[in-house]
């Protein structure tokens, strides 16, 4: 199973196991991070269903919400139906169904380890913020729980905050500074009695 099929599978039941992955905390400390505005316009990339853009849309903000399953925009349109500020995309971090220079803010909540290259997918992230626009990443430090690459299908063991600081200015970022989310992404295995409990990072930059 690759990680579309995955997300396919636990799109119903995603809800209940985020709560139990990481708080509120961390979309909040992207949120202040980022100094959102209402009436502003955010793309939510790998929405999944919706963590990122329910904060979103309370703020007053408009939203662009993207991910690569049908099945998790479906949930997130049931969720949000009364909200007609949310744009749903199906798309991936190859090629995201947005134009040049579209949003304010670009955020990604544990997105960035699921992609095969980060550096591409952060250049296609900074291509549809306006100039001026925010980078904010949410992520998991660099960490050795095997596991999640079978169970979760993750694709990077995490990241080390420096490699995410030289991407973005690789991409053409300013103003990039990384630094404690707050609290930790916890996650058990269901084949062995191992535990995950691993820090989050927040990088921002401007574009």
């Amino acid at each position: 199973m690759g990680s579309e099929a995955y997300f396919k599978e636990v799109a119903g039941s995603w809800d209940t196991m985020r709560e139990g992955f990481f708080s509120e905390a961390v979309r909040d400390k992207a949120y202040i991070t980022a100094g959102v505005k209402k009436g502003e316009t955010a793309a939510d990339i790998g929405c999944g269903t919706g963590f990122l853009t329910e904060g979103l849309l309370q703020r007053g903000l408009n939203v662009m919400a993207v991910d690569q399953s049908n099945e998790m925009l479906a949930q997130m349109k049931q969720k949000f139906k009364d909200y007609p500020s949310v744009e749903y995309l199906q798309g991936d971090a190859k090629k995201l169904p947005i134009d040049n220079g579209k949003v304010d803010y670009v955020m990604a909540n544990m997105f960035l380890h699921h992609v095969d290259n980060p550096l591409d997918a952060i250049k296609e992230m900074v291509r549809i913020l306006k100039p001026g626009g925010k980078l904010i990443i949410t992520d998991l430090d660099k960490h050795n729980f095997e596991f999640l690459r079978t169970e979760q299908h993750d694709q990077w063991l995490g990241f080390d905050r420096s490699d995410v600081e030289n991407w973005f200015l690789e991409a053409g970022l300013v103003n990039v500074l990384t630094d404690c989310a707050g609290g930790n992404c916890c996650s058990a295995s269901c084949t062995c009695s191992e535990k995950a409990s691993i820090s989050i990072f927040i990088a921002v930059g401007e574009k």
